[in-house]
């Protein structure tokens, strides 16, 4: 059958125009692989020709107020390898081996896994020695990758604070993890190319991606004072062999944590070395007990600022209980303190005196003041595991709840709550958020990139209640419970705490925690310090006999390194039989040796030097020791001292 030209002319048409949009369909098709998906596919290429290897960033440092390091960086290089690129798996195994100390066998197994590139184990965070050696080898196949591990240069220092990190240098515990995501920084690599059967490709150059360190921490710990809990903690140990520690120095106008510490405490470094239950669990925001007699300041503080008592004026006669709700409860001290005023109640710690307080305050105001110092809720601090403690259902407060509250028990309060609720209650009366955290900084330049901020939560009283509290607890250290936190030079204020254990709900008998809580200066607070020993042995179990004296010693070292000077504006401590009187010493400077031979005093002198005139002496006049302390002498002629 013959087919018309025209036929054959459409049938040519429509096959060139179906050729034609072929054609179209396989161009755009290759455009749009060449410039829309040409850089995708070209990274993907790359990416089964590359291999990696990383360059771990450096950890930032963690630096107390000062800048000082305590949590830092130091060169731990990783092993890789790249099993098609290994020439002689036996020799490379052998020498790998033999630097690691590892066993042949495994090492061979794994540098001839079928995989792109391995970590040989224990070749992980090596000294700079064996990577040296293993360099030495230049061996195919194996890398050599920069890497850093933490290293704590202080050891114990602050550990339940600062924390540790794994192998893999992600935070763990304490700030480590707290604050891993600006600490860990970004990993880096370098990446180099191979054909299927591993071998480099000389075409292709290699690319190195540097890594981004993480930022410095700078902390609110002040290097100094932390130090000098750490030593007074370990006298205690020494001293009491007790169940535990915990110590919190605190700004009561920031609400900084200038030092913390508990014990029993661990090396970060060697946290495997502990029990579990000792490195997770940073007691002074995770533990909770009754205060004790600590926890009088909050009902205080309430009594003042509700009007509920005058502390010159009002009196109370304590025969040593009172009777509450068909229950007696009894004063610390057998037969009680007789007639007293109210300022004696609190230097006393007479438990009586303070029932009445939280009797005259009623259940709704005292709780209320009580959960406005912040208990029976997170203090919000910035470390891991706080707790919130325990109050009574207000519902079910009766008489005898509302009694034992007023003094402290019953109640269970974290060391962190006491410490923020006592530096509101001296501190003008504002309530601040705790915070360890401080300022990050650039790890290059130094420079801040954030700066943390005091958070003021709430005012509670009043700052003429606060002056009334500051002024009462000074006396407390001065003339009352508290006189083991007595220092000449420094006006201190504080509480002594002892509080019954209880378990299965039973009290244990000779088994207390014992606590003090002070602050200073009492007329201008610049810290706050807050011990608890959990039943010291071989003492007896009071916070005025035990904890008072500890805190003493850190308040008068903390404020000496703080640069707080001494002033003599203080009350006078009331002496008990245990205390020697302390004689101020006279100035001696111009004196001669023959003056000093006919005088007579209560001190030992020592003479340093050949002249015969005293030109310097140390201790300094003005300052008092206890007789026949030593006091030693410069001596040089006239004119010299003159000069």
């Amino acid at each position: 059958m013959r087919v018309s030209n025209v036929t054959v002319r459409r049938r040519l048409i429509f096959v060139f125009v179906a050729g034609l949009l072929f054609l179209l369909v396989i161009i755009g098709r290759l455009g749009y692989v060449q410039f829309v998906k040409g850089d995708w596919l070209t990274g993907l290429a790359l990416d089964s020709w590359s291999r990696n290897v990383p360059f771990e960033p450096k950890r930032g440092e963690i630096l107390d107020r000062n800048g000082e390091p305590i949590a830092m960086n130091i060169s731990a290089p990783t092993v890789f390898v790249v099993p098609k690129q290994v020439k002689d798996p036996t020799s490379t195994a052998r020498k790998l081996a033999a630097s690691l100390n590892l066993s042949e066998t495994e090492v061979y197994k794994t540098i001839t896994q079928r995989k792109s590139i391995v970590n040989v184990k224990g070749a992980k965070k090596i000294s700079n020695e064996k990577a040296n050696e293993i360099r030495a080898y230049d061996l195919p196949g194996v890398f050599i990758g920069e890497d850093s591990k933490r290293h704590y240069p202080e050891g114990n220092f602050l550990a339940h604070v600062l924390g540790f990190v794994g192998i893999d240098n992600q935070g763990l515990t304490g700030l480590e993890l707290q604050y891993d995501e600006y600490l860990k920084g970004q990993k880096g690599h370098v990446s180099f190319y191979t054909d299927v059967r591993g071998n480099r490709m000389p075409s292709l150059s290699d690319e190195y991606q540097p890594p981004t360190d993480g930022l410095n921490l700078k902390l609110t710990i002040d290097k100094k004072v932390q130090s000098i809990i750490e030593r007074e903690l370990d006298i205690a140990e020494a001293t009491y062999a007790p169940d535990g520690v915990v110590a919190i120095a605190m700004d009561p106008n920031t609400g900084e944590i200038l030092g913390m510490s508990s014990r029993p405490d661990y090396n970060p470094e060697n946290f495997r070395e502990v029990p579990q239950e000792i490195y997770n669990r940073n007691k002074p925001v995770w533990s909770t007990y009754e205060p004790g007699s600590t926890f009088k300041i909050i009902t205080l503080a309430a009594a003042l600022e509700e009007g509920k008592v005058d502390l010159e004026r009002d009196r109370i006669h304590d025969p040593g209980s009172i009777e509450v709700a068909g229950r007696k409860l009894r004063c610390w001290k057998r037969g009680g303190h007789g007639s007293e005023t109210y300022l004696e109640v609190v230097q006393n710690s007479c438990n009586p005196g303070f029932v009445v307080l939280g009797q005259r305050l009623g259940k709704e105001k005292l709780f209320s003041y009580i959960k406005n110092f912040g208990f029976g809720q997170k203090t919000g601090i910035d470390l891991q595991g706080e707790s919130t403690g325990i109050l009574f259902n207000l519902e079910r407060v009766g008489p005898l709840e509302l009694a034992t509250t007023a003094f402290g028990q019953g109640v269970s309060v974290t060391p962190i709550q006491q410490v923020a609720a006592v530096a509101a209650a001296v501190n003008g009366g504002r309530l601040y958020t705790p915070y360890v955290a401080k300022e990050w900084l650039d790890p290059d330049t130094g420079e801040s990139v954030k700066r943390m901020s005091p958070v003021m939560k709430r005012q509670v009283i009043s700052e003429e209640t606060s002056k009334k509290v500051r002024e009462a607890l000074e006396s407390v250290v001065a003339q009352g419970t508290g006189k083991g936190a007595f220092v000449d030079g420094y006006r201190v204020g504080g509480k002594t705490g002892t509080a019954q254990k209880a378990v299965n709900g039973q009290y244990l008998k000779d088994n207390h925690i014992v606590s003090f809580i002070g602050f200073a200066p009492a007329d201008d607070p610049q810290i706050v310090v807050y011990i608890a020993v959990d039943n010291p042995k071989g003492t007896l179990q009071f916070g005025g006999i035990v904890a008072a004296p500890i805190v003493g010693n850190i308040i008068e070292d903390s404020l000496a390194a703080m640069g707080v000077p001494k002033r003599k504006n203080q009350i006078e401590k009331e002496l008990t039989w245990l205390d020697q009187p302390l004689i101020t010493i006279p100035d001696l400077k111009g004196k001669t040796r023959q003056d000093i031979h006919k005088a007579f005093y209560d001190f030992k002198i020592e003479a340093v030097g050949t002249g015969d005139t005293v030109i310097d002496q140390a201790p300094l006049p003005g300052q008092k020791m206890t007789a026949g302390s030593l006091i030693r002498l410069y001596m040089g002629d006239k004119s010299s001292g003159e000069d």
